[in-house]
């Protein structure tokens, strides 16, 4: 049987972070966003080298920062069933808040927490398809015809 380019359930993109506090970070996924660890290899050290989660339907690979791999914090954005609820229990589980929930001009409830080891997540349940044109007209209701920065 041939081996597939991609492997079973990833998709082409599939984000990896590099931070201090590997372990923290798969702690926090699994309390906040009900990740399940997929598997975890070890350095000699015993810090991790490489660990799968699974959030949803979407995979996320991510390793304790090193010396020739320095910690990098991102962002990632989550489309949920309901971002009430997932804010609040990623604030239960440690996460700092960086915006509470609000229902945006674009169609989606969208919220934004900071975990401990640096990274934000977006956290959003679409509400509302929202055409192109509608999304510049309520930015011109919104911002007036301000730039953008």
């Amino acid at each position: 049987m041939a081996v597939k380019p991609i492997p079973e359930g990833y998709r082409t993109v599939t984000p990896y972070l590099i931070v201090q506090g590997a372990e923290t970070l798969i702690e926090f996924l699994t309390q906040a966003f009900a990740a399940t660890e997929i598997r975890r290899a070890l350095h000699l050290d015993g810090s991790i080298m490489n660990a799968e989660v699974k959030i949803g339907d979407s995979f996320i690979m991510l390793s304790e920062a090193r010396p020739e791999f320095e910690a990098m914090p991102t962002m990632i954005h989550l489309y949920v069933e309901n971002a009430d609820e997932l804010y609040d229990r990623a604030l239960q589980a440690g996460a700092t808040s960086i915006m509470e929930p609000r229902d945006e001009f674009y169609g989606d409830r969208a919220a934004g927490v900071k975990d401990a080891t640096g990274n934000y997540w977006w956290i959003a349940t679409h509400q509302e398809d929202v055409s192109a044109t509608e999304i510049e007209e309520r930015i011109k209701t919104l911002f007036g015809n301000k730039e953008l920065v």
